[in-house]
């Protein structure tokens, strides 16, 4: 499970590029309660959002041309020779190796089947304050156009295990860990094949929700629509997925995935 232990290789932060960064702080306060912290005049807009005081990701400015999306950080100890492992497995480098003020460094890339993550090397932030607890943070899922292809572009990259899954009969999915510790208590999401054609190769953020049903009432009142509805899985747990008024996918559970 995601912890804020931050091993190498693990989500540590998430963030939102937006087209109206007031509004779409509006829609997930409706939702999860969250408020938002500006970060200060010189972030372009870029601010905080939190929950009883701990943030749970941020959101910033969208740049142009790129469709609102949550954005997955993983952490790891070098940013400047993970970029370039990953551009030697077939990566591209999106945004190169920057310096965030003194609060770490940050890299972004595409895999080789185009979806996208960032790198983070911690300097006085290492990542969120909470995971693993309502309306936070709890996993983190791939859908991609070829799961082996995926798995060994992040297995070079990261050293990440895996563990082949079957939540229905037919359906294929891979639960990924960390490279240290034991390989269940250290798994923070999952690779799957994309639900259909027309879905591009993507990083999706679940947050943990005691009450499914309730969350997707309020995400729909507030603008969000319903790309998946609440189906409970055996052994996993009660799923929906939503995308907000952006466009933004991210997905709902209830308790935290297990295999």
């Amino acid at each position: 499970m995601l912890t804020t232990d931050f091993p190498a290789g693990s989500p540590c932060w998430i963030d939102l590029g937006a087209p109206d960064i007031p509004a779409t702080a509006a829609f997930y306060n409706k939702v999860f309660g969250w408020t938002f912290q500006s970060a200060g005049p010189e972030t372009g807009g870029y601010g905080f959002l939190q929950l009883n005081g701990k943030t749970v990701g941020a959101v910033g400015p969208l740049n142009e041309g790129d469709r609102s999306t949550w954005t997955t950080y993983f952490l790891t100890p070098d940013v400047d020779a993970a970029v370039k492992t990953a551009e030697q497995a077939g990566g591209q480098v999106l945004v190169p190796p920057m310096d965030v003020m003194e609060e770490g460094r940050f890299a972004q890339i595409a895999d080789p089947q185009g979806a996208r993550f960032a790198l983070w090397q911690a300097g006085n932030t290492t990542g969120l304050d909470a995971v693993s607890e309502d309306k936070a943070l709890c996993w983190s899922e791939l859908h991609t156009s070829d799961q082996d292809a995926g798995f060994a572009f992040y297995k070079t990259l990261f050293g990440w295990r895996v563990e082949n899954f079957e939540p229905s009969p037919g359906m294929s999915y891979r639960v990924v860990s960390t490279a240290e510790g034991d390989q269940q208590e250290a798994s923070f999401g999952g690779i799957a094949p994309v639900m259909d054609e027309s879905q591009p190769s993507a990083w999706t953020p679940y947050f943990a929700a005691d009450d499914v049903d309730a969350l997707i009432a309020k995400a729909t009142a507030a603008g969000g629509t319903v790309l998946m509805p609440a189906a409970d899985v055996e052994n996993v747990g009660r799923i929906a997925w939503l995308a907000d008024p952006n466009g933004a996918p991210f997905a709902l559970i209830k308790g935290e995935p297990q295999q």
